[in-house]
């Protein structure tokens, strides 16, 4: 996209963290903007803050209470916001929740919570808005658009005792590289990018407080309780800002670059499990550089 000022983005999970960051920024760009998040109290605070921004009469912002697992809430969603504002021409589906723990200890109401929000939350936002998109980049050769989904540096890592996380991660990725191929087939006027973002200060890591009630946690097990100790522990030490992540999106946008990192150094890791991969190696430690780390998980685990 060659310019964010006066255009409509979608923001998904935008009364905290990356979402209320973005939704800053393109309030200050001049872009009218719909901001859905799941925490009505939270939203309507945001959506205050984020429409007295633009400048200099304030930016329209249309506040929408949703549940991007809902299939039927982010079709409601679509509607109002072509009612609205027309077409979207920024997308961004980063609603998400936390979850950590070993693997085979989630229980099925945990894999429906995390998968409903990390992953049919972002289909539901490629399946709703998408074909709108494009039929507005068809009706206008000018027209252009952008959908930018938020995975995370576990969906191109397999990190221990972070189970059904790194799953849904995993599928993101792997459906957003699959959706600009696809618009690559069929537009040049919609892109698409993956944040992929390391530990930053999010509200993240207290996901528990939009659980839903018909998806109760079980009481927690040891390696989930440490799990969360552990995610608390990097995520609010994290020493990226959830707003230098968000510039980093405005800029991917603008550049149509489809790879976001919020720690580019991080990618070595990433390099090491690839070449797993590609020499049918076992799965490399990941405590190998910190195995003080890896002893005292071991043990916790253990009950050593």
């Amino acid at each position: 996209m060659k310019t964010l000022q006066g255009r409509t983005a979608v923001l998904t999970g935008a009364a905290s963290g990356f979402g209320l960051e973005l939704a800053r920024l393109c309030a200050g760009q001049g872009m009218k903007i719909v901001m859905a998040d799941v925490q009505q109290d939270a939203l309507d605070r945001a959506a205050a803050e984020v429409a007295a921004l633009g400048q200099p009469n304030g930016a329209e912002v249309l506040a929408y209470r949703l549940d991007v697992s809902k299939a039927d809430q982010v079709e409601a969603l679509g509607a109002a916001t072509l009612a609205r504002f027309g077409a979207p021409h920024l997308v961004f589906n980063n609603a998400g929740v936390g979850a950590g723990g070993l693997i085979w200890e989630h229980t099925l109401a945990d894999w429906e919570w995390v998968i409903g929000v990390n992953l049919m939350g972002v289909a539901h936002g490629v399946r709703v808005f998408t074909p709108m998109m494009l039929a507005a980049a068809k009706a206008d050769p000018d027209w252009e658009g952008h959908i930018v989904n938020t995975a995370s540096m576990a969906g191109l890592l397999n990190a221990p005792n972070m189970g059904v996380y790194n799953v849904t991660k995993h599928a993101v990725v792997s459906l957003s590289e699959t959706l600009y191929q696809d618009l690559s087939l069929v537009t040049s006027q919609v892109g698409a990018s993956v944040l992929c973002p390391y530990f930053v200060p999010t509200g993240i890591h207290q996901s528990d407080r939009n659980r839903p009630a018909d998806l109760p946690a079980a009481p927690p097990t040891q390696s989930q309780l440490i799990g969360k100790a552990m995610g608390d522990k990097a995520v609010t030490s994290g020493k990226v800002s959830a707003a230098e992540v968000a510039q980093k999106v405005v800029d991917a946008v603008l550049a149509g670059q489809f790879y976001i990192y919020s720690h580019p150094q991080a990618i070595g890791l990433v390099g090491t499990r690839l070449e797993d991969v590609l020499q049918g190696r076992n799965p490399t430690d990941p405590f190998k550089d910190r195995p003080d780390l890896g002893d005292k998980l071991r043990a916790a685990l253990r009950g050593g």
